[in-house]
């Protein structure tokens, strides 16, 4: 059963067409990218789905309710901005109480949740100092932790580890993993292509507030992901580079010396047919297709701004 259900969402501001007929659906439990260069429609179609936007047309559907401006439909999400939505001059377990009480908890609840969300993001010891004291990675995790107070079933995150250190990184995946295992929907937007290829189920890529694709990070990657790239340093040059061009497939063998270079779509085909031709090799390096790869691609390499 989908949790979230998006059907021909579009959205003008002026001449600008920043949505226009995105679709999908996302099950309970999935965890879904939502991933697009800068003005792609990303925001937009975050917004609307928070209620924070009403689209010109199309349709949102929130664990089986629509229209995300109501309060009662906003109740089943957790929203976690890409700008920080914290209060430098409260501390971490004030930060959470005030945002526990926005959301209807008190007493021995409100208590019981602060304790534990300070705990999944690793505050306890410092509960009690000021978040103007923290560092970038620990604003992120408290930042993610406010937004699960009230259990959402669905968590809308937007780029949650943007200038975090490795290990907050870490902490913050591992608690999305958690939260994911536990039946949480959770829809993840991201500049960082390894996050999304490591963590999600499935990724939609949208360009000029279309959706250009929606698959499988591994079917994306299939389809448009391009040729592998394969180096090998050999103990002696090819007698016959023709020939082994010719068993490996390649529209191009390089050669220098004893390296050579070359692209495939089958490299574990490729390294077997240069084991039957005898090859032997000292040094081997194979960079196959990422989501990354996948993204540029499809959105092209021109910068966006």
């Amino acid at each position: 059963m989908a949790t979230i259900t998006v059907e021909s969402l579009c959205k003008r501001f002026g001449d600008v067409v920043a949505v226009d007929g995105v679709g999908f659906e996302i099950g309970r439990g999935e965890m879904f990218g939502l991933l697009g260069p800068n003005g792609a429609g990303k925001t937009t179609t975050i917004g609307i789905l928070c209620g924070l936007v009403r689209p010109d047309s199309g349709t949102v559907c929130l664990d089986g309710k629509s229209d995300p401006m109501r309060p009662d439909v906003r109740a089943s999400l957790g929203v976690v901005p890409q700008s920080l939505a914290l209060y430098d001059e409260l501390t971490a377990q004030e930060n959470l109480e005030f945002f526990g009480r926005i959301n209807g908890l008190a007493g021995r609840r409100l208590r019981d949740r602060v304790a534990a969300c300070l705990d999944l993001a690793g505050l306890m010891q410092r509960r009690k100092d000021r978040v103007a004291t923290f560092s970038g990675g620990m604003k992120r995790r408290l930042n993610l932790v406010c937004s699960l107070l009230h259990e959402p079933a669905i968590l809308l995150l937007d780029e949650p580890t943007v200038g975090v250190d490795p290990q907050s990184r870490n902490l913050i995946f591992d608690t999305i993993e958690k939260l994911r295992s536990d039946g949480r929907t959770i829809l993840y937007t991201t500049h960082y292509m390894e996050e999304a290829e490591r963590l999600c189920d499935r990724v939609a890529i949208l360009d000029h507030g279309k959706m250009l694709v929606l698959d499988t990070v591994a079917n994306l990657i299939a389809k448009h992901g391009g040729a592998s790239h394969i180096e090998i340093g050999l103990d002696e040059a090819p007698q016959d580079p023709a020939g082994l061009t010719a068993k490996l497939g390649a529209g191009e063998l390089g050669i220098e010396g004893n390296m050579i270079r070359f692209q495939t779509m089958e490299p574990a085909q490729a390294l077997a047919t240069l084991n039957q031709c005898g090859v032997r090799y000292k040094t081997l390096k194979v960079d196959t297709a990422n989501l990354e790869d996948v993204f540029l691609n499809l959105t092209g390499r021109r910068l966006r701004d």
